[in-house]
């Protein structure tokens, strides 16, 4: 008769048990608040994941919450508005179509930011100039952009005065990461996304493939860190061009990065990644340890937002090219 030996079948069950890789589970929302747009409304999410505010607002490619709780944001194809968060009102809005006079239709705007003075940087796409404007609505800086495939939905995406006063523009069309001189507009550096040898490829989920770049941070170590777009990828790259660290389309176990846009520099040096257009079962955003990749968050809120959130800031984050 056949016998079973108990002893055996418990360590072969505990073999099979080690040996095999322990599923990813995502890390739960719960550790950060978060602006961003998403399904038609800009909303302000808490750190356990409520919705602290909303308003009904189109898509947009930049925001901001400002440091007296206020939010500045884009508006439309080509305006830059304030919102008071307590009342939602609309405290002052410049709309770069009317510069130079007459209203231009061709106008876009992907990039906006909130400086000193009380200034705020506008990227203005198919004029191809970076303009800093005051709460006059005065042009008192305008910077020329090299743009060599220009066209007002690609001129720009996100643009940062980082600083040493310079410039550091994402030019999506061209596939290139430009740095202005903050006073000629000379471009002091520039770095060409790769595409690694391969051809590029139609669509916006993760079966395309391009370089689309959408964002570049200028790190502490003088390093860029650069969101490849439709490139599914995060690069460091040095002032030398050499690309000294990557993240690429599936190294994060259980997760597909698709266009990978906004970056962000947490205070414990962690980055937090947009993941735009990947679809249901991916989040929308992810926090790596970058040393090892490890996943520390994600916000996969596919259903309440939608698969076109592009921005987001990490609600208490000091602007990360600014420091």
């Amino acid at each position: 008769m056949f016998q079973v030996n108990f002893v055996l079948v418990a360590r072969l069950t505990l073999f099979l048990l080690l040996a095999t890789p322990a599923p990813f589970v995502s890390p739960v929302q719960g550790d950060h608040g978060v602006l961003l747009q998403g399904n038609g409304r800009l909303v302000i999410l808490s750190p356990q994941g409520a919705i602290e505010w909303e308003r009904p607002w189109g898509p947009i490619h930049d925001c901001h919450l400002l440091p007296s709780g206020n939010l500045l944001v884009l508006e439309g194809k080509s305006k830059v508005t304030e919102i008071d968060r307590e009342t939602k009102a609309t405290l002052w809005t410049f709309d770069a179509a009317t510069i130079g006079g007459d209203h231009d239709p061709a106008v876009e705007v992907h990039a906006c930011q909130p400086l000193e003075d009380d200034r705020v940087m506008i990227a203005v796409s198919s004029k191809r100039v970076v303009i800093e404007v005051n709460r006059e609505g005065d042009v008192v800086k305008s910077i020329p952009l090299r743009v060599d495939h220009p066209h007002p939905h690609t001129d720009t995406r996100l643009v940062r005065k980082i600083l040493s006063g310079n410039y550091l523009a994402c030019h999506e069309g061209d596939g290139v990461v430009r740095e202005y001189d903050g006073e000629t507009g000379a471009v002091v550096w520039e770095y060409k996304v790769p595409l690694f040898g391969k051809e590029p490829r139609e669509g916006h989920g993760p079966e395309a493939f391009g370089n689309k770049v959408f964002a570049a941070v200028r790190l502490a170590n003088g390093n860029t860190l650069i969101s490849t777009g439709n490139g599914h990828s995060v690069l460091e790259v040095n002032p030398a061009k050499e690309i000294v660290w990557q993240l690429a389309q599936n190294d994060l176990p259980g997760i597909t990065l698709a266009w990978v846009t906004t970056l962000e520099v947490l205070d414990n040096g962690n980055y937090v990644i947009g993941n735009c257009h990947a679809g249901p079962g991916n989040p929308l955003l992810v926090e790596i340890e970058p040393k090892t990749k490890r996943v520390a968050w994600t916000l996969d809120r596919f259903a309440d937002f939608g698969n076109s959130v592009s921005n987001s800031q990490i609600v208490g984050l000091q602007e990360p090219s600014i420091r």
